[in-house]
């Protein structure tokens, strides 16, 4: 399974499970983060690594940026936002 396969299936558990939600913030916790939320996402079924959220990140942020013609002011999530681990939960957040 791809890494953004793995990250839609596992949005939809968290969708449509509380406790997969809480356990994935509840990462955030942990002393390495990004870890932790890949041992977890792998042990509910959405194999996924660290490598995988970077590269995912970095076009996330190459695609926000092409979005609003290079940046500037009026591009509040270009501060340096290109960790999909940290978009990935806030989408999480906001799903509470």
């Amino acid at each position: 399974m791809e890494a953004r396969e793995s990250l839609e299936k596992l949005r939809s558990l968290a969708l449509d499970d509380r406790n997969v939600r809480d356990r994935l913030l509840a990462t955030k916790k942990e002393p390495n983060p990004i870890s932790a939320f890949c041992r977890l996402s792998t042990e509910l079924g959405c194999e996924l690594y660290e490598m995988d959220l970077i590269d995912l990140g970095e076009e996330a942020y190459a695609a926000m940026r092409r979005s609003t013609n290079g940046g500037g002011e009026n591009s509040p999530l270009l501060a340096g936002e290109d960790d999909y681990y940290e978009l990935f939960l806030d989408e999480l957040t906001k799903m509470e």
